[in-house]
C-alpha cells in the first residue's frame, strides 16, 4: 500500500552531505564513509547505477538502510516526485527495503549489505545476511493478525523476488525488482 504524501514521515528531502547523499558523479563519493558505516556508489556498464551500504557493527539498521535509499533515490532523480505514481514508487521502494532490512534482523542475526541497482525501467534491492533460514510470506495471510506480514508486502509490492545462496557460505541474498513508474 503507498501513500501520496509529498514525503514520507520525518522526510525532510536529500541531505546536503554525508555518505549517503553522494551522487554518483561526485569521484569523492566512491570510499566515504559516516561512522563505520560505508556507502560505495558506483556506475555498472550499460548505465545501470548501483549503492552498496555495508552494516558492519551498526544499530538502527532499518532507518539507516531507509535514509540511503532515499538518498539513492534522490540521487537517481526519483525523488523528488513530479507526479502521485512517482512518489508512490519511491515509497514502495523505501517500504520493501525496510521490510527486507526487518526480516534480517528478525531472522537471519541481522543483515550484512543493503545493494540497489537502477537502471531505466528497474530497481533491485538486495539485502544479504548470515542466516540459514528461508524467507517467505505467511500462509494463510491474515490481514487482521499482528506482525508477519514483511514477505506478504514484498511479494504483493515487487515485480519479482527471490533467494540466492552460495553453496559453502554461510548466509543468503534476498533480492526483490520494483518497475519505475512510467
Amino acid at each position: 500500500m503507498s501513500t501520496t504524501r509529498p514525503y514520507s514521515p520525518g522526510d525532510r528531502g536529500p541531505e546536503p552531505s554525508g555518505a549517503s547523499g553522494a551522487s554518483e558523479s561526485e569521484p569523492s563519493a566512491a570510499g566515504a564513509s559516516a561512522g563505520d558505516v560505508t556507502a560505495v556508489p558506483t556506475v555498472s556498464p550499460g548505465g545501470r547505477q548501483v549503492r552498496r551500504l555495508s552494516f558492519d557493527g551498526e544499530s538502527g539498521v532499518v532507518p539507516l538502510a531507509r535514509d540511503f535509499t532515499r538518498q539513492a533515490l534522490y540521487a537517481w532523480g526519483w525523488l523528488p516526485a513530479a507526479t502521485a505514481d512517482r512518489r508512490a514508487a519511491a515509497e514502495d521502494v523505501l517500504l520493501v527495503v525496510s521490510e527486507l532490512v526487518t526480516n534480517a534482523c528478525l531472522h537471519a542475526e541481522g543483515p550484512d549489505q543493503l545493494e540497489i541497482t537502477c537502471d531505466d525501467k528497474v530497481i533491485h534491492i538486495e539485502v544479504s545476511d548470515r542466516g540459514a533460514g528461508q524467507p517467505a510470506p505467511r500462509t494463510p495471510h491474515r490481514a487482521g493478525r499482528p506482525g508477519g506480514h514483511g514477505m506478504f508486502i514484498v511479494q504483493r509490492l515487487c515485480l519479482d523476488w527471490g533467494v540466492v545462496r552460495v553453496p559453502g557460505v554461510a548466509g543468503k541474498k534476498v533480492w526483490a525488482k520494483l518497475g519505475a513508474p512510467a
